[in-house]
């Protein structure tokens, strides 16, 4: 049987919509983040599945209204202060594909979000790589035999998108975080030809180590310290 959002808040716990727990995937810029909020045809720990298209209509009311859902840290430690429903950062990019709910987000330069930054980026494992929803369900049916999930969710409107720790759905979680500096493989190559390697000597540099060129009379030294630099940590 279908149903359809009755004007009610639907809650667990948090006071302004459902919570959903899931984990996220790969950067552009400084603080930046990308992952997924929430995977397709898959069931949660809450027994429900999320159909393909059910953000599709908050998602086009988002970009219109510019009303994105909120980036929070644990679902606002559900509530309990004022500081804890402070966001976090901004998310940047919000998207449908085959998969879910793919999304990029960028963290702010407060205390609470350097402090997620830190866990996000931590070896040899993230300490914090968990993304989760909170939503009210539109549309839904209501499994009725013990085989089917307890809901399968068509239409949702999402309020906020969290990083967590213990995600319900084990397939969407944080990939990939961009380092402090905001490079890249490309970004290092760069780096070394303006320091007056040539592309050549660049590439190799970066595929195997700094031996593979020969010492240079009149060298900047500065800028190849710095460049050396930059490369190191876009590798890293």
């Amino acid at each position: 049987m279908q149903f359809k959002h009755s004007g009610v808040k639907q809650c667990a716990a948090f006071g302004l919509a459902e919570i959903k727990f899931a984990d996220g995937d790969d950067p552009d810029t400084k603080m930046t983040f990308k992952g997924y909020g929430s995977v397709f045809n898959n069931i949660d720990s809450y027994g429900d599945v999320i159909d393909p298209g059910a953000f599709k209509k908050s998602l086009r009311d988002a970009r219109s209204t510019g009303n994105w859902p909120a980036m929070l840290m644990q679902h606002g430690g559900w509530a309990i202060s004022a500081d804890d429903l402070t966001p976090i950062g901004v998310w940047t990019e919000l998207e449908e594909d085959e998969k879910g709910l793919r999304v990029t987000g960028k963290l702010a330069e407060t205390q609470r979000a350097l402090e997620a930054y830190g866990l996000l980026k931590m070896s040899p494992r993230p300490a914090l790589n968990g993304l989760s929803i909170g939503f009210y369900a539109k549309k839904f049916t209501v499994g009725t035999k013990p085989d089917e999930p307890r809901r399968r969710l068509h239409e949702i409107d999402l309020v906020e998108i969290s990083l967590v720790t213990f995600p319900a759905n084990p397939k969407a979680r944080i990939g990939s975080v961009k380092s402090a500096g905001g490079l890249g493989i490309r970004d290092a190559e760069r780096a070394l030809r303006e320091a007056g390697f040539s592309s050549n000597e660049a590439k190799a540099i970066l595929a195997k180590g700094f031996g593979t060129i020969d010492h240079r009379e009149g060298d900047d030294h500065r800028r190849l310290d710095d460049a050396v630099a930059r490369a190191i940590a876009a590798l890293n």
